[in-house]
């Protein structure tokens, strides 16, 4: 099963818009990812836009996708 990854993409005012990939394990024969996608501009807390499970071939073709096209940066976690 794959690692947690954080992807983040600096804003304008500040803040950042940030893509959290987090195993998933509901059905053990069938392995996800759950991605988290919001945004922060400390000090308020983060506010979370979207969340979705997803297949890991799925989760991970998602993930070049941010990477290349969407101006995502791996990061550390935010919080």
């Amino acid at each position: 099963m794959p690692n947690p990854l954080w992807l983040v993409r600096p804003r304008s005012d500040g803040g950042r818009d940030f893509v959290s990939f987090l195993p998933f394990q509901s059905d053990p024969g069938a392995p996800m990812m759950e991605i988290r996608e919001g945004s922060h501009l400390p000090p308020q807390l983060p506010l979370l836009k979207r969340r979705r499970r997803l297949a890991i071939a799925e989760a991970m073709a998602c993930r070049q996708s941010m990477l290349l096209e969407a101006g995502y940066h791996r990061s550390e976690p935010l919080f």
